[in-house]
Parts: structure tokens; C-alpha cells; sequence
């Protein structure tokens, strides 16, 4: 499978188990927040595979998980042999998706392949070509949707709260993933001061506060101290 990054130790990216995290190179899309735009063009970096599967077999017992994110993972080839193989070091996996290919998801998860799935979901179906800023299958999407929610492994949906975005389209997209077992609103963080403001701290929270009562839970990220 091609890697284009490695963090060898994350308490963060799955929840409750120390980890590493190996991003994939390339995506299908272009968001406008993206902060690893670095490795989803033609030029990202390849770092060789053998070092990474080296390492998470020598902190097998250390690490108990591996997530597996990007760019977009399920755009590779070689994605189950790098499961199934790390697998063999005793590794719980988890996924990091956009949710654009469901048929590789679904085929992850009836080979009992994840133990946790994070998908982003972007924006309400007639923004989610502006935030992706590319043609968009959504009814794959939604499909993929259904498909984890009735997954029966743990799982997250996640919404950036891009500037692009109000309320009510936070609350749409929301609403797509209704039953979920858990869904975050995420803080826009701009990349540069070219980019647009990021929406108030205390929007996000009442955005996050309506979106718990339409859809039953909703925790919000990124606002660091000011939450």
C-alpha cells in the first residue's frame, strides 16, 4: 500500500487506545479546509511500507491500534493486504473515509477487517460539491452511510463547519446520519489568513447544541481552550 506520512504514536485518532497512524497518498477530492493537501496531489511524498510494518510489529503490545487515513485510504489497491497484515501483529484498525466508495467499505466490513469507522461527512447534498469542490456521487455517500450505521462496530460521523456552511446546513447534513453511534461537529481552522473566518466559538456550540436535540447526540471539536 503506498504511505505518504507516519505518526508513530497518537492518544488522539481512536478513541481510548494509543495507536500510530499511517496516511495514504491521494484523494478523490479537494476540500477547502483540507490541512493535508500535501498528500493528495500527483507530488505527495511516498515513504516505503517495510519501515512502517517493521515498527508496528516491534510496538505490537505498546500501540494497540492502527488507523489507517489520508487522503482517501479506500482509493487503494493494496488497502486489505495492509489490514490483514497488520493485522497479524494484533492491531485493532480503524478507517478514516469520505465515504465515496461504499462497495470497498462494505467488503472491509463483512471481512470483519475494522474495528472503528470514522466518516466525514462534508455538507447538506446541494453544498456538497462546493465544499468538496469536485463532482460528487452523493447517493454514494448516503450509501456508505447506511452501510456503517448498520455496521454493528463502532463508528463517528464528522462535519468540519466550514464558513461555507450555516446552521440549518449543519443541521441537514445531520440529519443524513441520524441513528448514528456518534457524531462530531468539527471547528474550521483557515490555513492561511487569505482563507475566511472560522465561525464563532460560541456559533459552533449552538450549532452542536441543536444538532444534539434534532439528531439525539452531537459533541463538538476543535475549540480548544475557549470551549
Amino acid at each position: 500500500m503506498l504511505i505518504a506520512g507516519f505518526q508513530k504514536t497518537s492518544f488522539v485518532d481512536y478513541p481510548g487506545q494509543p495507536c500510530a497512524v499511517v496516511f495514504t497518498p491521494y484523494c478523490n477530492l479537494d476540500c477547502v479546509y483540507c490541512h493535508n493537501a500535501h498528500i493528495i496531489g500527483r507530488e505527495a511524498p511516498i515513504i516505503p511500507e517495510e519501515p512502517v510494518l517493521d515498527y508496528l510489529e516491534k510496538r505490537a503490545g505498546l500501540l494497540s491500534a492502527v488507523v489507517i487515513s489520508g487522503g482517501e485510504p479506500t482509493l487503494q489497491q493494496n488497502l486489505e493486504a495492509f489490514i490483514l497484515r497488520v493485522r497479524t501483529f494484533g492491531y485493532k484498525v480503524k478507517l478514516d473515509t469520505n465515504g465515496t466508495k461504499p462497495q470497498t467499505l462494505l467488503s472491509l466490513l463483512n471481512r470483519e477487517l475494522l474495528d472503528y469507522v470514522a466518516m466525514d461527512v462534508k455538507a447538506p447534498a446541494e453544498k456538497y460539491a462546493e465544499i468538496v469542490r469536485a463532482n460528487v456521487d452523493v447517493d454514494a455517500i448516503r450509501r456508505s452511510i447506511v452501510v456503517l450505521r448498520n455496521s454493528g462496530i463502532p463508528h463517528e460521523f464528522r462535519l468540519t463547519y466550514a464558513p461555507q456552511l450555516n446552521q440549518e446546513d449543519a443541521l441537514e447534513t445531520a440529519r443524513m446520519v441520524k441513528g448514528c453511534d456518534r457524531f462530531y461537529l468539527q471547528q474550521y481552522r483557515p490555513r492561511s489568513d487569505a482563507d475566511p473566518r472560522a465561525h464563532s466559538p460560541a456559533d459552533v456550540m449552538l450549532t452542536g447544541e441543536a444538532i444534539a436535540r434534532e439528531i439525539g447526540n452531537c459533541t463538538v471539536r476543535g475549540l480548544g481552550p475557549e470551549q
